[in-house]
């Protein structure tokens, strides 16, 4: 009886004080440290039209910015505090088509530094909401431009004003590569236990093809790597680029892929649907635009009768593009915005 009194007047204490007891103290983790280790997902029900080969996805929406460019992101901003950035009272600069500037703002915010992003005006609406919640300051650029036209005005910011910024640059900073160099790929190799052999990833500022494609090629030079691009310059897929119509990033390498698939709107958001049918998995279009890349090679092999453990990197959820129509039938889906 004592103890439960003794126990029942500490808890109350510690409801008065909102501070736990010192021996149940519970652990918690900064929200950056989060960034990475994220699932590895088998698509077993499309697996059973391409007998003999594995087909796995990297479920980059784990992150706690909800996409893959969280990993690059931190990776950037800790080269620019590592080169003075802390301190300096300077703003965080750079292009964004989306999930890049969702990942800087969300980092600024946690860090306590001020971010600056050059956004084209048609951008998602929900990805600007989110911009904007997280305190970034959103410079809007010709939509006719596109990513590119973002890049443009945030180099003419950091060149007229550098008193001011610190221009992250994600398309010619090795930091962005490194990050997938470094975790990555050496995250699809644990998981994989070494077995991958084939790696499908799309080509957006290539930081996720580039690094994760050298380390695994560095492992084990047998894996095929195979970049995307959307097949025209005007397409619906957003975060890729076609890069023979595109300012081409710096840290891009065109000798890495063993080979390049392009692939169609229509083709990548039939996949979403795909994989929403049969998977359960709500994924946007750049992650639609990896999967029908991977169903080609994948039923090229099947009719070899050659097996394979495809990878492929699944961007973000599709949760951002559903008021975009992403989910509404082939016949009634509009891609003006683009």
């Amino acid at each position: 009886m004592r103890r439960n009194q003794v126990l029942a007047k500490t808890l109350k204490a510690n409801v008065r004080t909102s501070q736990p007891p010192r021996s149940i103290r519970p652990s918690g983790r900064h929200v950056l440290s989060l960034i990475g280790h994220t699932p590895l997902i088998s698509l077993s029900r499309i697996e059973h039209d391409v007998p003999g080969v594995r087909l796995l996805a990297k479920a980059e929406w784990f992150n706690p910015g909800g996409s893959v460019k969280d990993r690059a992101a931190a990776s950037i901003v800790a080269d620019a505090e590592s080169r003075g950035l802390r301190g300096s009272g300077k703003v965080l600069l750079d292009a964004t088509s989306g999930n890049t500037g969702i990942a800087y703002a969300m980092i600024g915010r946690s860090l306590g530094l001020r971010v600056t992003l050059c956004v084209p005006k048609n951008a998602n609406p929900q990805v600007l909401g989110i911009l904007r919640a997280y305190g970034a300051e959103v410079i809007l650029t010709d939509p006719l431009q596109g990513s590119d036209g973002a890049i443009q005005e945030a180099r003419r910011l950091a060149q007229a004003h550098p008193e001011t910024f610190v221009y992250l640059d994600q398309y010619n900073n090795p930091a962005n590569w490194k990050a997938h160099y470094q975790t990555t790929a050496m995250e699809i190799w644990e998981q994989t236990k070494g077995t991958v052999t084939h790696f499908v990833a799309g080509l957006g500022t290539t930081g996720t093809f580039t690094g994760t494609s050298r380390r695994l090629k560095e492992l084990n030079p047998a894996i095929r790597v195979i970049a995307v691009q959307p097949d025209a310059p005007l397409h619906g897929l957003e975060g890729l680029k076609h890069l023979d119509s595109a300012l081409v990033p710096g840290i891009y390498d065109p000798t890495l892929p063993d080979e390049t698939l392009f692939i169609s709107t229509e083709e990548a958001y039939q996949a979403v649907h795909q994989l929403l049918d049969q998977e359960g998995l709500l994924v946007g279009p750049s992650s639609g635009a990896a999967l029908a890349a991977s169903l080609r090679l994948a039923k090229e092999l099947a009719a070899s009768h050659v097996p394979g453990v495809l990878v492929m990197v699944f961007p973000d959820s599709g949760a951002r593009y559903v008021a975009e129509g992403l989910l509404a039938s082939p016949g009634d889906r509009s891609f003006s915005r683009w």
